[in-house]
């Protein structure tokens, strides 16, 4: 269960790291577009554009339909919520590790007030 998630992970987060791949799915959350439209939209080549779809597809975060000679994109199936939840618990430890930094920084600043109000006696 752990390598399944692993790896679809693994799968999400490689189709997440590129400035590209990200622009498209916004691009699709507006609107489907073609394959033609999307490599028009990022200044690129259908076989460059194509590429991108592919890595999209195989995270689930796109789907392709090819309607006579045109390949229509729309955001696919993935919520991406699993990842979206181990995010959140990593987000909530680092919070919980700054907030935490916080009371130690606010503590030693009270006890060099103090220390100085002491010394000035």
């Amino acid at each position: 269960m752990v390598q399944f998630h692993q790896a679809r992970f693994d799968t999400s987060f490689a189709a997440l790291s590129d400035v590209t791949r990200r622009g498209v799915l916004e691009r699709l959350a507006r609107s489907d577009a073609s394959i033609t439209d999307l490599a028009e939209s990022f200044d690129m080549t259908l076989t460059g554009m194509k590429k991108h779809v592919d890595v999209l597809v195989r995270a689930g975060l796109v789907t392709t339909e090819k309607v006579g000679r045109v390949r229509t994109c729309r955001l696919g199936v993935s919520r991406l919520e699993e990842e979206l939840a181990w995010i959140e618990r990593y987000r909530q430890l680092w919070a919980a590790r700054f907030d935490a930094l916080d009371s130690v920084i606010e503590d030693l600043k009270q006890r060099e007030k103090s220390d100085g109000r002491n010394k000035d006696d």
